[in-house]
């Protein structure tokens, strides 16, 4: 029962983790799954779900789910009334976020490893810099991500870092969402269309949903008919066929991701300990297995930021770089990390 008389409500905690939830997904398992465990791989989308829950949904052992989909670090630059009010984002609570997911289930369970996907805005415009940095600031957060522990999930579009839209006017949008909120920020939040318009623009899940951006074509080369949304107007630059081949382009920053995340087992299986916690600006940490290090250290700033007096210091000479989003880069940790650079080394 919810509040008489309210026009909303919040139902989540009547119909969220029911006290039969682990019966019925073991049941399914069971009956569903278990024949066919070498073909499938199943997830579970479970806002609010706690790392202790996910650790039973996620037990092998217990034969239900092999990874659950969290939204903890996703909601971190939502305001007191939810996404449309919205906080810049403190790097130090995205950092600690991760950082609770990757021990709570280092041992027991498997984390989803995820920027963006249908109901979310798009990361490289939320959390990255879609204006001078994009290149830079696109490759940094794929290579932060892709080096946890987990299995990493590309959403349409991610892999050639396309946009957030410049939507011109909310006869643009087509989510339910966003429509309702507008007429919401007129009738009842007191918020000027304006102020809405420019909230929809920023959080809003059309932002993910445009037309995947294939080559300069009519329609981004989609569709020879009008889509149900508009095309982001950037697809003439940021495109599949711009970037295929591309030796510097995100497309194939992420196919190298990809082929080491397939070579070193020290991604599957490696602890991770995060350093410099209390940074605003340095996202580092390593990954250790038997005698291997990998050490991933990003800049998540428009400036340069020095590192000579933080725990990277310590590292001295690697034996091999991984990944870095600059073309001159050094083979050690190094005193200044520019703009949005991520270096990966390997000890």
């Amino acid at each position: 029962d919810l509040t008489p008389g309210a026009p909303f409500g919040n139902g989540f905690p009547h119909f969220s983790y029911g006290p039969r939830i682990h019966e019925f997904l073991q049941e399914m398992h069971e009956q569903v799954f278990a024949t066919r465990e070498a073909q499938l791989i199943t997830v579970g989308e479970m806002p609010g779900v706690t790392v202790e829950q996910a650790r039973l949904f996620t037990d092998s052992n217990r034969r239900e789910l092999n990874m659950v989909f969290q939204f903890e670090h996703v909601g971190l630059d939502h305001g007191p009334e939810g996404k449309w009010d919205h906080k810049p984002l403190d790097l130090r609570e995205l950092k600690v976020s991760f950082r609770k997911w990757q021990e709570g289930l280092a041992q027991t369970g498997w984390n989803s490893l995820y920027w963006n996907n249908h109901d979310q805005p798009r990361a490289v415009s939320r959390f990255g810099n879609d204006g001078e940095y994009w290149l830079q600031s696109a490759k940094a957060l794929a290579a932060v991500l892709h080096f946890q522990q987990g299995t990493p999930f590309i959403y349409q579009g991610e892999e050639i870092g396309m946009t957030n839209v410049p939507f011109l006017d909310v006869s643009d949008f087509r989510d339910i969402e966003s429509l309702n909120y507008f007429a919401d920020s007129k009738n009842r939040l007191n918020s000027s269309p304006s102020q809405a318009l420019s909230n929809l623009r920023r959080s809003s899940r059309d932002n993910a949903r445009t037309p995947m951006q294939w080559n300069a074509e009519e329609n981004a080369g989609f569709s020879s008919e009008q889509p149900w949304i508009k095309v982001n107007p950037n697809y003439p630059s940021i495109n599949a066929a711009n970037q295929i081949g591309d030796p510097d382009s995100i497309f194939e920053f992420y196919r190298s991701l990809i082929k080491l995340r397939k070579e070193e087992d020290i991604l599957t299986k490696g602890n991770f300990v995060l350093l410099e916690p209390e940074h605003p600006h340095l996202f580092a940490y390593t990954r250790t297995w038997e005698d291997e290090i990998i050490l991933v250290m990003a800049n998540f700033a428009d400036f340069e930021i020095d590192i000579s007096g933080t725990e990277i210091a310590s590292f001295k000479q690697a034996k091999r770089l991984l990944v870095s989003n600059y073309k001159s880069v050094l083979m050690e940790a190094g005193t200044v990390l520019q703009p949005w650079e991520v270096r990966v080394l390997k000890y």
